[in-house]
């Protein structure tokens, strides 16, 4: 009875967060978030300062979920996780990651779908946040050179959408492209999510027997060797990503997850 009881508090909880996170975004960040945005200064102040408050914003959005029983998270190796100018490469269990990574990563900036730029409530934001968007992938990747030279926190899904449970990982090459262009060191972080939850396959509704767990594994730093004169970039970038695709297995495996 009682676990009957709180499974369908937690499909309540689920419904709320998804709820909560919807009605913030428009009240916050659609509505008070233009009111002060002028106060938040200009340039890269600007960007971190704004960065900042979606940690601060994400974070409760977290400990919120944490509260009412429906997940749980920890993160190993935190201490790590605002050094400046990484390349923050990651798996991608989970709807929540790129909320997680945030919420623990103070000038975090990520690449966004520019569709999304058209959306009234999230535009002013995203714009004073820095986030990265364009049709064209060459400017897509002098914007995130231009970001880890400046110093910020840039956090790449190589995988390019969740990971499929079962499935073994497989890695797009931008991620390795964009750290060797931009000679950035690579921070990997492994996500857990036990048990699985709102995947590609999944609808929110579809909630596991028992509360999950996230969990954030923060390696040590991946520091990449110049490449030749003589080398092909795209040699390199294909090697890179192989190393990187081996680590996550390496890792995934470690921790019981593939």
């Amino acid at each position: 009875m009682l676990e009957r009881i709180n499974y369908y508090w937690r499909l309540f909880g689920t419904g709320l967060s998804f709820f909560v996170f919807g009605a913030a975004g428009v009240l916050f960040w659609g509505m008070l978030f233009p009111l002060f945005e002028r106060f938040l200064g200009t340039g890269i102040e600007k960007k971190r300062r704004s960065r900042f408050l979606m940690n601060r914003v994400f974070r409760i959005y977290m400990n919120f979920m944490r509260s009412i029983g429906i997940l749980d998270y920890e993160v190993h190796g935190a201490e790590r996780l605002d050094a400046a100018g990484r390349l923050i490469v990651a798996n991608h269990p989970c709807l929540l990651d790129i909320v997680f990574l945030i919420s623990h990563i103070k000038n975090a900036t990520c690449i966004v779908k520019p569709a999304l730029i058209a959306n009234p409530f999230m535009r002013i934001p995203i714009n004073a946040m820095g986030y990265i968007y364009a049709e064209d992938p060459e400017v897509v990747m002098n914007h995130c050179v231009e970001e880890l030279r400046e110093g910020g926190s840039l956090i790449v899904f190589p995988e390019g959408t969740r990971t499929t449970p079962g499935k073994p990982i497989k890695f797009q090459r931008g991620a390795a492209a964009i750290a060797l262009r931009a000679g950035a060191k690579i921070l990997p972080i492994t996500i857990d999510c036990s048990p699985t939850t709102l995947t590609k396959q999944e609808k929110w509704y579809q909630i596991p027997q028992k509360k999950f767990t996230l969990s954030l594994h923060v390696g040590d730093d991946i520091e990449l060797s110049p490449i030749p004169e003589d080398a092909e970039r795209s040699i390199e970038t294909r090697r890179v990503t192989r190393q990187l695709e081996n680590y996550f297995i390496e890792q995934l495996a470690r921790h019981g997850k593939f």
